[in-house]
């Protein structure tokens, strides 16, 4: 671990591709360099970074916790994806690098948290210029001192980590694993029993992390707002751009959005969805190689990811012409009609259940209008048969945070199975979807898909809609694409 990974990365961080440099070019790149400090300064929220690892260290008293983020990510050959923190790590440090791994020793009173971390490559070595980690390649690092001063946290050399894991006791230490293989090895599970991938003693880690990010803190909920307010930007720029008479590649539209997230946020907070006509009826479209069409829908799933990485998660349905049909406005009134009587339920003490029961009971009898449930909606309703769901595959929503699927590790119980709490982030986002194949439906439905979805905060007397900030009836969207048409394109700004 101290020398390299062990995934073919050479040891020194250099390529086999690379030079070998004569000795007097190495000479004359030692010398003559100005070294510059990185301006830090404590960064606002890091106290609350620091009372969520406080909240993990009063649930595991005694043992060591060990939160990696994971390395980067090989994209093709020597290149990289873009690295994007483990979300958990993140969550509990407020660090974007790599490699890092947080340490939670037990000090008595509770945790000792240390950050190992890649410290900068100083000009006292020629990895400052041939390495892949070197600044002259990827820019300056921060040295430990500078990273404890922005995060508020102790560092330590990440050369140290395999001495520090090395040394812990396997019964009294829990890990949070499949982020890092080196790490996972270093500290082998106590009882060697695995559930659902994890250690049983590693897998509560996990729980116990997905569950403390359920309940939102107030500087939580201003970053899903700035990723939120961007993302409504995102959606007014496309709209702006989209044409009433032509056909527009849905690349075009991801791209237009995706310059707003990069410009306003990180990045996308996942692989946008466009999809036009027939395309809106997959549930999770991202090839998005179709074209829009004059007279058919377009239905866009996108969410900008915030500098911090809380991220929005919304969808629209516009009608390209600027018009729904009759028979588009009726399928659009009845999932409308359905989310809004699932915001209208939402607050503190009801069952996520009967938030998903509300809204599927809205769809079924909006079938039953539609002349195709095969039963009545009481029949359809019934968990023995739920033949409704033929068309609405999926729930009414999930949790939201720094995961688009924020919380995925908590118990059934807490999430699918309890009830909703204050402070609580999640979507509504109920949908009917007509397949191009579907016999059982009349061909003038097939290949027509709609879901609204927005972002819902719960509060002590019920919800405030975050993404309030798009239209959401069919009155409202036609006037709305009209306006930002009106408007024309705008760059970022």
């Amino acid at each position: 671990m101290t020398e390299g990974r062990t995934d073919g990365t050479p040891t020194d961080g250099t390529e086999s591709h690379d030079p070998d440099f004569p000795e007097a070019f190495l000479s004359f790149m030692r010398q003559g360099w100005r070294d510059s400090a990185l301006p830090v300064a404590p960064r606002p929220e890091a106290p609350d970074y620091a009372k969520r690892r406080a909240a993990l260290s009063a649930a595991f008293p005694g043992e060591t916790l060990v939160i990696p983020t994971g390395p980067e990510k090989v994209r093709a050959n020597d290149t990289a994806y873009p690295f994007r923190p483990g979300s958990d790590f993140a969550y509990l440090t407020g660090d974007h690098d790599p490699d890092s791994v947080l340490v939670l020793r037990p000090n008595g009173s509770g945790h000792d948290a240390t950050l190992y971390m890649r410290p900068r490559s100083s000009r006292e070595t020629d990895e400052f210029f041939r390495s892949r980690h070197g600044e002259l390649w990827v820019g300056r690092r921060h040295t430990l001192s500078e990273k404890s001063t922005e995060l508020g946290l102790p560092t330590a050399d990440l050369t140290g980590l395999e001495a520090t894991l090395a040394d812990l006791s396997p019964g009294r230490t829990r890990v949070l694993r499949g982020f890092d293989a080196e790490v996972d090895a270093a500290v082998r599970p106590y009882d060697g029993v695995r559930a659902e991938g994890q250690p049983p003693r590693d897998r509560e880690l996990a729980i116990a992390i997905s569950e403390q990010k359920l309940v939102k803190d107030e500087w939580e909920i201003g970053q899903l707002r700035d990723a939120i307010d961007a993302t409504v930007r995102g959606f007014e720029d496309v709209a702006r751009i989209l044409p009433a008479d032509r056909a527009v590649s849905e690349r075009l539209l991801e791209g237009i959005f995706a310059l707003r997230a990069r410009h306003d946020g990180n990045d996308v907070g996942y692989g946008s969805i466009v999809g036009a006509g027939e395309h809106a009826t997959i549930l999770h479209w991202v090839h998005n190689h179709g074209a829009t069409r004059p007279g058919e829908l377009l239905l866009m799933d996108m969410g900008v990811e915030g500098r911090n990485l809380y991220t929005a998660d919304v969808t629209r349905v516009l009608p390209v012409s600027g018009r729904f049909t009759a028979l588009q406005r009726q399928v659009y009134d009845i999932v409308y009609a359905s989310q809004q009587a699932g915001i209208e339920a939402i607050r503190p003490g009801v069952k996520f259940k009967d938030v998903h029961l509300t809204c599927m009971r809205v769809l079924a009898e909006g079938l039953a209008e539609l002349g195709l449930l095969p039963v009545s909606v009481d029949e359809a309703m019934d968990e023995k048969s739920s033949v409704y769901r033929r068309w609405t595959l999926h729930g009414f929503g999930h949790m939201l945070g720094i995961d688009v699927h924020d919380c995925s590790n908590a118990r059934k119980e807490t999430y699918r199975d309890g009830t909703l709490g204050e402070g609580y982030v999640l979507t509504v986002e109920p949908g009917l979807y007509f397949q191009p194949e579907d016999e059982l439906v009349p061909a003038e439905l097939r290949g027509v898909g709609v879901r609204i979805e927005d972002d819902v905060l719960v509060t002590a007397t019920g919800a405030v809609n975050l993404s309030a900030g798009l239209p959401r009836t069919a009155d409202e969207v036609e006037t709305w694409l009209a306006e930002q048409r009106e408007a024309g394109p705008r760059l970022p700004g």
